[in-house]
């Protein structure tokens, strides 16, 4: 059976439900199901924003951006409903206790205080305490926070406390750096700024020589 598409591939959106519910779709890519969402209360509320900036929501080139927007929040807000400890349930016995280091994550999310991008690299590092998990599964844990209304604070240690809390390991260091639109776009438009968060736990916290091996794995 094949995948479905994302939104906006050409392919036909699946019917919306009696609540205007559009049913949850699996996702491209091995991502998260796509968030069921009220399509029709969407494509209202964007044809109101458009008539509200002057626009004429019926032009060509605008009539069918309301049901793209809908689409859009469906994708890009998939993380929401989804629980991400499920990707570390697979465990594996390994006598190593060194650290692991997944560098370069690229995410994209949308900072809920102006609903616009943010996006950048995560670097997660545990140190295993005799069991270790598949090395995609840390990119999906990052995936499904980053798909959510978020502030990039409460990612870096959601990232954290599930490893930690999951997997039990001596410790873990997560480190997000990302561009936030809202702050390049509008306001005091600084483009180029990056802002850097961290979360440390166990041992990253604990041992300065462990926090500085991190650090210098991912080139901080």
């Amino acid at each position: 059976m094949s995948s479905p598409t994302r939104p906006g591939t050409g392919n036909r959106v699946p019917e919306t439900g009696r609540d205007g519910r559009a049913p949850a779709a699996p996702a491209a890519n091995g991502g998260p199901p796509m968030l069921p969402v009220d399509q029709p209360a969407i494509e209202q509320a964007v044809r109101q924003i458009l008539l509200a900036v002057g626009e004429d929501p019926d032009r060509e080139g605008l009539l069918g951006t309301p049901g793209r927007v809908a689409r859009m929040y469906a994708e890009i807000l998939a993380g929401s409903k989804v629980d991400p400890g499920r990707h570390l349930a697979v465990t594996f016995a390994e006598d190593h206790h060194e650290m692991v280091v997944v560098k370069d994550i690229p995410f994209e999310s949308l900072c809920e205080h102006h609903m616009m991008p943010f996006h950048g690299k995560a670097h997660v590092a545990y140190v295993p305490n005799g069991r270790i998990v598949g090395l995609s599964k840390v990119a999906r844990v990052v995936e499904e926070y980053a798909r959510r209304l978020q502030v990039q604070e409460r990612l870096t240690s959601q990232v954290a406390d599930l490893i930690m809390n999951t997997l039990a390991p001596h410790g873990v260091g997560v480190v997000l750096e990302a561009t936030h639109l809202c702050m390049s776009m509008r306001g005091i438009r600084k483009p180029g700024a990056v802002m850097v968060t961290s979360a440390v736990r166990g041992t990253f916290r604990s041992c300065a020589e462990t926090r500085s091996e991190f650090m210098n794995i991912i080139g901080r």
